[in-house]
């Protein structure tokens, strides 16, 4: 649908302005004069200029995860008390703290105010509200318990960010000890070095090997800074445009799975994020077939994804699920087990929701342990960097001392 930029004037003269979703540049009007504003500025909003916008709200994303969660809570509880839907929104709609989340809201509100459904508003925003979201609103719409869907929903959310938060709080730390190590070097290579090495070499004498790497280094650094950015610029852009392949996405998500002590929690990342979805979409009434296509979209990992989507197909077949997991080698041989007996039983669900849970409790060790190992790591080779660098420094002022004593 496509998206309009307004400027209009609400019923006390005050300019608003904002982006509403509709068909045509008269029904965005209509829908204005349906909030009480009169339209004085109305203007298509380009795709590519959308797009960029929904890029840069991602920089957001915990923030607007947190706002979609706590309007799923309160709907789910409005909705279950018997608040008409419509009502419930406006109320949402006058609590909400967040300008953009406001117009999305009121967007949606109006929608369902012309007789769409709420599933079809809310997948107009996919920024916000994602397929799994849309899906599972869809089939509370269509079986009457749309209550229960925003319950599960917020469940579901809720879990999700739990255990991203335990994984963010494991990689934290050593990405801001690897940032500090970046800029320590470039500090020292580029300010201090530079004024030590030049009173070195007013001596005139011979310098250490190590103090002759250093201060090509340094003078590289100063000379060819340009080109230092130039390369990391072309390097970063040619590795968006190997990802944007499918082959490139494959094997890169394969890599990532295979790395040292962080791969371990990828994968279990990606396999709680399949198995808690999964079961969130099964419970709220969604066939298998479409469960998996939206999982599919929804993994984090081409490896996963595929292999999601070779279930999706042998399910279709009248197949098992467990086999292509088994051999996309991201699920263990006993997660697909366990999948395979709640095929088996009937209870895939349960059995999903179980593995969901015993891959959360597992985390917290996981991120410890890997702390435990990363952060002395990262310690001892910024100490060898400082070290070389201060040992490069001093042994030519260690001959000097020597020397005249």
């Amino acid at each position: 649908m496509p998206t309009f930029e307004y400027i209009a004037l609400d019923k006390t003269g005050r300019q608003t302005r904002g982006n509403i979703a509709a068909e045509s540049a008269a029904a965005a009007r209509h829908l204005l004069r349906n909030r009480q504003l009169h339209a004085s500025k109305l203007s298509p909003v380009s795709e590519a200029a959308h797009s960029g916008r929904m890029e840069f709200t991602r920089l957001f994303s915990s923030r607007r995860r947190r706002q979609v969660l706590e309007f799923t809570r309160q709907l789910g509880t409005m909705v279950r008390a018997d608040v008409k839907l419509t009502e419930s929104l406006e109320v949402l709609i006058s609590q909400a703290s967040d300008r953009r989340f406001t117009q999305v809201l009121q967007n949606i509100r109006d929608q369902v105010m012309a007789g769409e459904s709420l599933a079809n508003g809310l997948k107009e925003y996919p920024s916000w509200f994602d397929a799994i979201y849309a899906a599972m609103i869809r089939v509370g719409e269509a079986t009457g318990n749309l209550g229960r869907s925003l319950s599960l929903l917020a469940d579901y959310m809720s879990k999700k960010q739990r255990l991203e938060a335990k994984i963010k709080a494991a990689l934290t730390y050593p990405i801001i000890l690897v940032v500090v190590c970046i800029i320590v070097t470039t500090v020292l290579m580029t300010f201090v070095v530079p004024r030590i090495t030049k009173i070195i070499t007013s001596t005139g004498r011979q310098l250490p090997m190590t103090t002759k790497i250093l201060m090509g280094t340094s003078d590289f650094m100063l000379n060819n800074w340009w080109l230092i950015l130039l390369t990391l610029a072309i390097i970063w852009w040619a590795f968006k445009r190997v990802l944007a392949t499918t082959n490139g996405r494959m094997a890169f998500d394969r890599f990532i799975l295979k790395i040292p002590i962080t791969g371990e929690l990828v994968r279990q990342s990606i396999v709680a994020r399949f198995s808690s979805t999964l079961a969130a979409l099964i419970r709220s009434g969604l066939p298998m077939a479409d469960s998996l296509q939206i999982v599919s979209q929804v993994t984090g990992n081409a490896v996963m994804a595929d292999a999601v989507r070779q279930a999706r197909e042998r399910i279709i077949a009248g197949a098992d699920v467990a086999t292509p997991l088994r051999a996309s080698k991201v699920v263990g041989p006993a997660v697909a087990h366990m999948i395979a007996v709640g095929e088996k039983t009937g209870e895939l669900e349960d059995m999903l929701l179980s593995i969901s849970d015993s891959i959360e409790e597992s985390t917290d060790a996981s991120v410890q342990r890997i702390s435990s190992i990363i952060e002395p790591v990262i310690i001892v080779i910024m100490a060898g960097i400082v070290g070389f660098i201060v040992m490069a420094v001093m042994l030519p002022i260690f001959q000097v001392s020597d020397i005249k004593m």
